[in-house]
């Protein structure tokens, strides 16, 4: 009778495992199926692996995404813990090829860093002077993102380059910024499976960790030449900043 039942039952799927239902039984009986229990996991190795990238299969997903880019628009939140204090701000990400960056930031109203190729310039609304800095000597946590505004090739930039599986589907890369061992501990991305680079950990010597996200990423959004030309507020001076020891 439950032979019948199961020749009418359609094949929904499981019809796989009833037909092996004999095989199971006679594995068991000539104790064999521990042994089968130990080998049918192997079969799912080969799906597992693809879709776990390697490192620098991560690495050229990134290299891709950003090569092929002009311009890029996001908004991101920017979060510090060390020294003590904790702070957390917002804003407003501009990028630009070549070697443009514009970080407006809206919380606090008025703060901006600015690199317009050859200059960095840091201002927060109030301050009685705009300070700034030839880009070939920028030591700013800001900064890890220029290498996107070339021609990027992250493993080149980021040595000892390792990755995890990160959360909600994405992995991380992480390593030490290349000329940066004496100051950052660790830098850390969290990208997704297509190479798109959605947060930025960077873990300094000294204990502090400052913390960037990303969302709303627009690919080669119009961006006006203009928003990368600095223009001090009336009566502020621009002082040269001191170059990073």
């Amino acid at each position: 009778m439950n032979r019948s039942r199961i020749s009418r039952k359609p094949d929904s799927g499981f019809g796989c495992s009833i037909r092996l239902m004999p095989f199971v039984r006679g594995a068991r009986s000539r104790g064999l199926l521990p042994r089968l229990i130990l080998v049918l996991p192997l079969f799912a190795l080969p799906v597992a692996a693809q879709l776990q990238p390697s490192p620098h299969e991560l690495a050229q997903r990134v290299d891709h995404h950003y090569n092929q880019l002009r311009s890029l628009k996001a908004q991101f939140t920017e979060s510090y813990e060390g020294l003590g204090r904790t702070r957390t701000e917002s804003g407003t990400l501009l990028l630009q090829k070549p070697g443009r960056m514009r970080w407006d930031y809206s919380s606090p109203a008025g703060k901006l860093f600015l690199l317009d190729g050859k200059y960095a310039y840091f201002y927060t609304k109030g301050d009685p002077q705009v300070q700034r800095i030839a880009a070939k000597e920028l030591d700013d946590l800001r900064s890890p993102l220029r290498f996107l505004l070339g021609h990027t090739q992250l493993e080149k930039e980021i040595d000892h380059l390792a990755q995890t599986s990160g959360p909600n589907g994405t992995f991380t890369l992480y390593g030490i910024p290349h000329g940066q061992e004496k100051r950052i501990q660790r830098l850390t991305l969290t990208v997704t499976p297509d190479g798109v680079i959605t947060g930025i950990e960077i873990q300094e010597i000294d204990g502090a960790v400052t913390r960037f996200s990303f969302t709303d990423e627009q690919t080669n959004a119009p961006i006006p030449p203009s928003t990368f030309r600095f223009t001090p507020p009336p009566g502020v001076p621009v002082v040269n900043a001191m170059s990073p020891a």
